[in-house]
């Protein structure tokens, strides 16, 4: 499959709610083309989920895959201070996302849309999403820690909504200053040391 090309922050389509597919609609040669370009793309950038309009489609379409690969480079402390366990690659089609309890959690969360930044974004800590897979069968997951930040990121996409609306502004940073001045700090720990006078 092709490579499609990640729109970036100010494109229209990310600013815009998407519309569902219909059952006919997503059993077409071209949404499962699409679906195989969008696994690919995700793969490649590398990310762990990517959601239609990222690639320029206004559609109720996300991937999604936390392989053990994208979590090389941590530790297994770092692993288990995200909740971040291995997520197999799924489809989610026309997605209805619920929060569960009141725990929140705050995380540097990047997006493919927003090349280059990262920033903090406090997140429900459990959520329960239904859809429809990439056959039309309806599913439902429930999610804690890594994997409900994912969730919730994606289907933000779908609604128009990017990470940057829900983020602290003083955590915003690029990645490669993240790495160099804040490395393993959490959101609250930047926040603190670069409160505003």
């Amino acid at each position: 499959m092709a490579l499609l090309e990640i729109v970036q922050a100010g494109a229209p389509v990310l600013r815009r709610p998407t519309r569902p597919l219909a059952p006919a609609e997503l059993a077409s040669a071209r949404v499962q083309e699409l679906i195989e370009s969008m696994r690919d793309t995700m793969r490649a950038a590398p990310g762990v989920g990517l959601a239609a309009p990222q690639i320029g489609e206004s559609l109720q379409l996300v991937v999604i895959e936390d392989s053990p690969d994208r979590q090389a480079a941590l530790t297994p402390e770092q692993l288990a201070a995200r909740g971040r366990a291995v997520v197999p690659f799924h489809v989610l089609v026309n997605p209805t996302l619920t929060v569960i309890g009141d725990e929140v959690a705050d995380a540097f969360e990047g997006c493919l849309s927003i090349a280059g930044l990262v920033m903090g974004v406090p997140r429900a800590y459990r959520v329960r999403v239904e859809a429809l897979d990439e056959r039309g069968q309806r599913v439902v997951r429930e999610a804690s820690g890594w994997y409900a930040r994912i969730l919730q990121h994606e289907v933000d996409h779908l609604r128009g909504v990017l990470c940057c609306d829900r983020m602290d502004p003083r955590t915003l940073s690029t990645a490669a200053n993240l790495a160099a001045h804040w490395s393993g700090a959490t959101p609250d720990e930047v926040r603190a040391a670069l409160a505003a006078p």
